[in-house]
């Protein structure tokens, strides 16, 4: 099987396996564990922040950042299409007792006046805007890249109203690669950022959040609420080392494997937009073969490529690590000229 369906079906490296087996460990819950200690401290160091917590996946980085920014019946602002709204089963009502104010934005990135416009006025009527959160890359738009200067006019509207601003950060470093702007760059507009070492990065488990020292002590108390309190977690962490140090660089490639594959779908005659492609994510439109995604990725399946539907016109298809250059030219782009003909016939 090609799986193009996400980067998260990325196998550990024999690498990291190696480190895994290998790694000093200790009870992380006491804070002894010595390898999850200099992942942590790697983390905060990368981001330019004073500490780091190592979570098991990004939903419960997002989720225990919401906890510690807000207080029951708040409201959080977030992109409509975003990860923490569409993704998250509802946690952020479930766990935090609050509610999102979803805005409409482009390409992933929100219009900071429909954010100003957004936060609520002081009125008893009112919940109390708590947070404002960012995701970049940006799954739903296809990886785009939320512009930097974005960030920074969000966050200063939120400083000016004494909001804090969380980022969603999963393929933060898709986003550097990308845009040539470093990670500590994106961070210094966020009060706290969450990041996956389990996608492009290739550990098998978790995810990190940075913040300053009083907000990561916190956000150590909701990981121990959320049952996220791991145990001798150095075995993962030491995965997680390989990735912050070995393989930020190489996604690169996933970016230039999606160009490549963007651009020969369109040669093929597929609904693409390979001027969208601005990391490591195609997104295949079905409209003009006059069948639903669905239907198409059961054709897929049947002849060894894996996506995932983004819609019942759509279809993302995902580069990384496991999967080559020569995986896309000599399978995937050869499934994809046989169901092109088939389908438009």
């Amino acid at each position: 099987m090609i799986d193009l369906r996400s980067d998260t079906v990325t196998k550990p490296t024999p690498e990291m396996r190696k480190a895994m087996a290998e790694a000093e460990v200790g009870d992380d819950v006491y804070g002894e564990d010595p390898t999850v200690n200099r992942l942590e401290q790697l983390a905060a160091e990368m981001f330019g922040k004073e500490a780091a917590l190592f979570v098991a996946s990004g939903t419960m980085g997002n989720q225990v950042s919401i906890m510690v920014h807000t207080q029951r019946g708040d409201e959080v602002i977030l992109e409509a299409d975003s990860h923490i709204f569409w993704y998250e089963a509802g946690a952020m009502s479930v766990l935090s007792g609050v509610m999102p104010h979803p805005i409409k934005g482009k390409n992933g990135a929100m219009d900071p006046d429909d954010v100003r416009k957004a936060i609520r006025p002081k009125d008893i009527h009112f919940p109390r805007t708590s947070l404002i959160t960012i995701e970049n890359t940006h799954n739903r738009s296809g990886g785009r890249v939320v512009p930097l200067e974005n960030f920074k006019a969000i966050y200063q509207i939120a400083k000016e109203h004494g909001i804090n601003v969380h980022v969603d950060g999963a393929r933060i470093f898709n986003a550097s690669i990308a845009s040539g702007i470093s990670v500590k760059e994106y961070a210094k507009y966020a009060d706290s950022l969450m990041f996956c070492l389990s996608k492009g990065l290739c550990a098998p488990v978790g995810s990190i959040v940075v913040g300053s020292k009083q907000f990561i002590e916190r956000a150590r108390k909701a990981r121990k609420i959320l049952g996220g309190g791991m145990r001798q977690a150095g075995v993962l962490a030491a995965a997680g080392i390989i990735a912050l140090t070995k393989m930020v660089d190489r996604l690169k490639e996933d970016h230039e494997n999606a160009k490549f594959l963007a651009t020969k779908l369109r040669e093929i005659g597929y609904s693409v937009n390979v001027e969208d492609v601005e990391t490591n994510m195609v997104i295949l439109k079905t409209d003009n073969l006059k069948v639903n995604a669905h239907q198409f990725l059961s054709a897929m399946r049947e002849k060894g490529v894996l996506a995932v539907a983004f819609s019942d016109t759509s279809i993302r298809l995902v580069t990384h690590n496991d999967v080559s250059r020569k995986d896309i030219i000599e399978k995937a782009l050869n499934v994809f000229e046989e169901l092109f003909r088939e389908f438009r016939r």
